[in-house]
């Protein structure tokens, strides 16, 4: 194995469990020992490589890492995974704070929070906070050589090459790096980079995935709990984000003017949907069962919001009762929604006001998808 990389350690809730993120520069080595020897696995949204802290055995994990790669992680985070992992592993007393973990940079570490609480006075949503500090994180670490000052333009041209694209990470993922930077310079260092030279990676134009009226109609027959039935339902009668169906509340729901209310959806932004009959009899029936204190859809525990990958769950569950092999997920079913509507006749003005759209450009892509419009184009080969 090459020597002189680093593993960071971090504590946090993933998918509301505790879990101990491995951060590291791409070392192909390193991932087979991982697979090897520990219960890592890879997570896409997260981008790095985890271990749930119920199967994390830290001297375990010294013994085969630790002489070979330089654990480090905040003084903080240190103590929340030996807090955390307490109970779980009875090697917990043989490890220290002191041991195998290293506090990294304090002047990064300042300026990242720095950046953080001006980003929450500012009013970022949550999501966009903690994927900016990551991304910093993330670009910081790989150039933990340089103060912040030293850094320039073409360091993050060498970023891409040798990190995001080495790795084949995704266009997103460069995309929010350079929105960080922008944001991070440009209103707290002040210096460095020259943020109006900073160059986006060029856009990709994917379609939507749309699934059938009647692969919708296989999916929603295929459940059988009365709960799970009105969630997919309601994401797809509605057109909802996944955190919007989780963030809803009862009161949200005006049946005496058949809408249903989104607060506070991407951007900051409310909007009203309207709801049929069919709808708010669903509505009503599920009601009467799970009487919801706080959120329209909770958890395990009153009061409690579901969780996203409880929701994610449910769909799996009916996508292999409907016998449905494609890879389907939650936004597949906005996706549908719109797509229909267009379909249906709705004016795409409307489709875009229904579904939160800033800009009708965002909108236009279900043209592309319309059964409507592509069959009434005929190719010149039907007229040989």
């Amino acid at each position: 194995m090459e020597k002189g990389a680093d593993i960071e350690l971090r504590y946090i809730l993933y998918r509301s469990e505790p879990v101990v993120q491995l951060i590291f520069e791409y070392n192909s080595d390193l991932i087979r020992q991982l697979k090897a020897h520990t219960a890592a696995r890879w997570s896409t949204s997260m981008q790095c490589w985890y271990i749930y802290c119920s199967e994390f055995k830290p001297y375990h994990f010294k013994r085969f890492f630790g002489n070979e790669y330089y654990l480090h992680a905040t003084q903080q985070n240190a103590e929340a995974i030996l807090h955390a992992l307490s109970g779980n592993n009875s090697d917990n007393g043989k490890i220290s704070c002191s041991g195998i973990f290293f506090k990294p940079d304090a002047e990064k570490e300042q300026k990242m929070k720095l950046f953080r609480n001006w980003m929450i006075s500012k009013r970022y949503s949550d999501r966009t906070v903690k994927v900016y500090c990551e991304c910093l994180q993330l670009f910081f670490r790989f150039f933990k050589g340089k103060k912040i000052e030293e850094i320039e333009n073409a360091d993050l041209v060498e970023f891409n090459n040798r990190y995001i694209l080495a790795n084949g990470y995704s266009a997103t993922l460069q995309n929010q790096v350079v929105n960080a930077l922008k944001l991070f310079y440009g209103r707290i260092e002040g210096t460095g980079l020259q943020i109006d030279q900073l160059e986006r990676p060029r856009r990709s134009h994917p379609l939507p995935n749309v699934l059938s009226k009647e692969e919708i109609a296989r999916i929603l027959q295929s459940i059988q709990n009365q709960k799970h039935r009105t969630m997919l339902s309601l994401i797809y009668a509605c057109g909802l984000r996944r955190g919007e169906l989780l963030n809803l509340k009862p009161l949200q729901i005006d049946s005496k003017r058949h809408l249903l209310i989104i607060l506070n959806a991407k951007g900051n932004k409310d909007r009203v949907v309207p709801i049929s009959d069919k709808v708010i009899n669903m509505l009503r029936e599920y009601y009467k069962i799970y009487k919801p204190r706080i959120w329209l859809f909770e958890g395990q525990w009153p009061g409690q919001k579901l969780s996203e990958t409880s929701l994610q769950e449910v769909l799996k569950t009916a996508l292999y009762r409907a016998k449905i092999k494609k890879p389907v997920t939650l936004h597949w079913l906005r996706h549908s929604y719109a797509t229909h509507l267009l379909e249906a006749g709705t004016d795409l003005r409307y489709i875009q006001e229904l579904l939160g759209h800033k800009s009708s450009k965002t909108t236009e892509i279900y043209t592309h998808v319309s059964e409507r419009s592509l069959l009434k184009i005929a190719s010149p080969f039907d007229n040989l």
